[in-house]
């Protein structure tokens, strides 16, 4: 899967998604990221992606010419590709990481996994300009939660986190990602409690049924343990 992210501050990425089964998942092709500096599409002197909001009202509004430009550029390299960058076909799935978008769910990460082509804008100061939505450069306002944070950044890096974890490859086991909390196989319920040596700690033992080697009874223990 491709995903290509337009963002104020690329250096944000640089932690969370070079590390761990992330960053194995970028090593072996599974997961190609592209990170683009909105200010190198910016305006005059100064790279300006922001103005004030028509109407008056506090703080900045992204611009809609700078962030249509990014959008379309993208869409231009990523279906042209090089040397280094595989072609992608068709065009990508394109995301406004924002509070007022629908709440992420498993579904939806599931859902979002079978494109595959994704891009990810991050918003910043009061949002970003309503026309990039109406004008149909956006297919999807997707939010982490109903709270409101600095910027799309960190949504974006929870999303591409949720899914690349339902990339074929990408976990040690496919099966791993078929059995987790909210998952279809577990019928959307939180996972059964999970437990390894020792047998007992500080007077805490591993529920019986878990050592009897019954493979029946440790099924039905399972879903009987998994919460709503």
């Amino acid at each position: 899967m491709r995903i290509d992210i337009l963002t104020l501050f690329p250096g944000m990425f640089e932690g969370p998604l070079t590390e761990s089964i992330i960053d194995r998942a970028r090593g072996k092709g599974h997961l190609d990221l592209h990170f683009h500096d909105l200010r190198t599409f910016g305006l005059g002197r100064y790279h300006q992606v922001d103005d004030a909001p028509y109407g008056g009202g506090a703080g900045m509004v992204m611009r809609a010419d700078v962030i249509v430009k990014a959008i379309e550029t993208v869409l231009g390299e990523g279906n042209k590709g090089n040397k280094r960058k595989k072609r992608t076909k068709g065009k990508p799935w394109r995301i406004y990481l924002s509070p007022r978008g629908e709440r992420l769910t498993q579904a939806g990460v599931e859902k979002l996994a079978k494109h595959e082509w994704l891009l990810l804008l991050c918003g910043h100061y009061e949002g970003i300009d309503q026309r990039v939505i109406d004008g149909g450069w956006i297919d999807e306002e997707i939010s982490i939660g109903d709270y409101v944070l600095t910027g799309g950044e960190i949504p974006a890096m929870v999303l591409i986190d949720a899914v690349a974890r339902q990339i074929p490859g990408v976990l040690g086991k496919d099966e791993s990602a078929l059995e987790e909390s909210f998952s279809a196989a577990l019928g959307r319920k939180k996972e059964y409690p999970h437990y390894t040596r020792p047998e007992e700690f500080r007077g805490l033992p591993v529920p019986a049924v878990l050592l009897s080697g019954h493979h029946k009874e440790i099924e039905k223990w399972r879903k009987a343990n998994v919460r709503a």
